[in-house]
């Protein structure tokens, strides 16, 4: 159930204050970068992670907060269909010694009594390393199939050598959202495109250096914590791939790497990404992740998912958690995982959500 008091003080100060957020695929952004922007672009470890949040609290709070440790590139809080926040959040700075102070300075801020943030190093892996390439892949024709399948590619670079089947690539990405989304589709995309049967992995990243480990917890000044929630979806098996809207229409590929795999060419299709703005006044909650699934499936001609849910327990949360069981006719295995949910008014409306919370958990996974 949302909390119409905060809901109402967000809209009160997203129109007093002039600040715009945009609504895209299950997160609300500022910035990246703001309207008015005079320091550096972001390069690698800018970027804090924040959990603990609760979740009736919302960006009329956390940016203020953010921002005063330095002026913020970005901050991305993430949100699930029912207007609520996911309880985590990200916070980018113009550069990793405003970052570390964020760390340093909020890391245990008691936002409210019970509830003390956790704020550290995003991992923001940003490399993907793709294997079992064709011996004949050229770098070049590699790097515009990857722009014309994914967002955000910057360079690729080839390995091979005796211990290699085939072609390695290490791909690099502007953002971690950009390659955790290519991570989620290019397996499927090349199988379909190509008939091949790649393997995709996040490429090691660098270990942190001393000086950035964890901060200890600042004291709770005499109050008892409650601890910390669970996370609101939790996905406990692997999934086959379900391929975007935009994947849909095969995208136009250089005919060297066409050559290459032995797969033809095709017009290049192009759809923009889902996105709704969010405006002071106007408060918009994501489209139905039940009815972007459909969709979804529809656009790779699978069949329409079929939902099996069955209560589990009640948490010492209030949550009630549920299993499912996504069967998806033209995939391999079926999707089985856990949800929470809060209680309803009915069984029906309960169910109802459940099944939000598990297609949100799929699309989003």
């Amino acid at each position: 159930v949302l909390n119409q008091e905060r809901v109402q003080a967000l809209e009160i100060w997203l129109k007093t204050t002039n600040t715009k957020i945009i609504q895209v695929n299950g997160q609300r952004k500022y910035g990246g970068p703001p309207e008015v922007w005079d320091g550096p672009t972001p390069g690698s470890r800018c970027e804090v992670f924040i959990s603990q949040i609760p979740r009736d609290v919302y960006e009329d709070l956390l940016i203020p907060l953010f921002s005063s440790v330095g002026p913020l590139w970005e901050f991305r809080l993430m949100m699930n269909f029912s207007g609520q926040n996911r309880g985590f959040a990200y916070a980018k700075y113009g550069s990793s010694a405003v970052a570390t102070e964020a760390i340093r300075l909020l890391h245990g801020h008691m936002l409210e009594p019970g509830f003390c943030l956790s704020v550290r190093r995003s991992t923001e892996k940003r490399h993907l390393c793709i294997g079992d390439l064709p011996a004949a892949t050229r770098q070049e024709d590699l790097l515009q199939v990857l722009r014309r399948l994914a967002d955000g590619v910057e360079r690729v670079s080839l390995k091979a050598g005796p211990d290699i089947d085939g072609v390695t690539a290490i791909v690099a990405f502007s953002s971690h959202h950009t390659a955790a989304m290519a991570k989620k589709m290019l397996v499927e995309a090349f199988k379909k495109q190509f008939s091949l049967n790649i393997s995709i992995k996040w490429q090691s990243t660098v270990k942190l250096s001393p000086d950035e480990a964890l901060p200890p917890r600042k004291p709770s000044k005499g109050l008892l914590l409650s601890p910390p929630r669970p996370p609101r979806y939790s996905l406990k098996s692997p999934q086959p791939s379900v391929l975007p809207p935009r994947m849909a229409h095969p995208p136009c590929v250089p005919p060297g790497f066409s050559r290459a795999v032995g797969g033809p060419t095709a017009a290049e299709h192009r759809h923009p990404p889902c996105s709704s703005a969010f405006s002071p006044g106007n408060v918009v909650f994501p489209a139905s992740p039940v009815m972007l699934l459909r969709k979804m499936c529809e656009a790779n001609g699978a069949g329409q998912p079929l939902y099996e849910m069955h209560y589990s327990h009640a948490g010492p949360d209030g949550f009630l958690y549920l299993t499912y069981t996504v069967y998806i006719p033209g995939t391999i295995m079926p999707l089985k995982g856990l949800v929470t949910v809060l209680p309803g008014p009915s069984a029906t409306t309960m169910m109802e959500e459940a099944q939000q919370a598990t297609a949100q958990q799929i699309t989003e996974g």
